[in-house]
């Protein structure tokens, strides 16, 4: 069963506008599926449209059996489907505990165990529990992101660009802490520039081109194929 599923996606910034032109893409528990493309491909569009950011012209978004296309980001939440967007996404102002609950503002009586259960899976978090978060770097910063979306316990965790702006030193440990949110129930969907990294750590994958998928299939797969390491590096061949 699939954990995420679009179907003919349409949409993008205006009533004519069309940045994503058909998309389909399926995603199962515990699997983690990576979107790759060229800038201005619709990658993070997709995203936002089955995040009820943008609303889709044509086309279906279900997490499980939840139809999710056009409806609102409250509902979108409910659903599962949590996405955690490229920047703006902690409170400064606010300590790593802090913003933690607002993953649960809702719904506060479930902070505790939530809280918990996101410390075990990023200790990092809890030993800097009372840092504020514009004290953190831009790595540490990401890590607090995912948190307060794991604190919805989400069914699919979308994550846009996760290691823009890091060094990588820093993305690279950040690649290894989301291939371990991809488990059990959690599908993980991530939009990423630095292709051939996030190929190492999914299972499967996306090429985006112009809206359309130009590609799918097992990460290994795309990623020795020369025609894509031609597009990320520059005529780089496999070894």
């Amino acid at each position: 069963m699939s954990a995420f599923s679009i179907e003919g996606l349409v949409g993008g910034y205006g009533a004519a506008d069309h940045v994503v032109k058909g998309v389909d893409l399926q995603a199962a528990p515990g699997e983690l599926v990576c979107i790759i493309g060229p800038n201005g491909a619709g990658k993070s569009t997709v995203l936002k449209l089955a995040a009820g950011l943008l609303s889709p012209k044509a086309g279906r978004v279900t997490v499980g059996e939840t139809a999710i296309a056009n409806a609102s980001p409250q509902a979108v939440l409910a659903a599962g489907f949590v996405l955690v967007p490229q920047e703006k996404n902690v409170f400064g102002g606010l300590s790593v505990e802090e913003n933690l609950a607002m993953g649960t503002h809702m719904r506060p009586a479930l902070f505790k165990a939530r809280r918990d259960a996101v410390f075990d899976r990023l200790p990092l978090l809890a030993a800097r529990r009372r840092q504020l978060g514009k004290t953190l770097s831009g790595g540490q910063r990401q890590l607090l992101a995912m948190g307060i979306a794991l604190m919805a316990e989400p069914k699919v965790l979308a994550l846009d660009e996760p290691t823009a702006g890091l060094s990588p030193v820093a993305a690279d440990g950040l690649f290894a802490t989301i291939r371990g949110l991809a488990s059990g129930d959690v599908a993980v969907v991530m939009v990423e520039q630095n292709a051939l990294e996030a190929l190492t750590i999914a299972d499967r994958a996306y090429v985006l081109v112009d809206g359309r998928v130009a590609r799918e299939g097992r990460a290994s797969d795309i990623a020795a194929d020369d025609d894509i390491r031609r597009l990320f590096l520059g005529g780089r061949k496999a070894a």
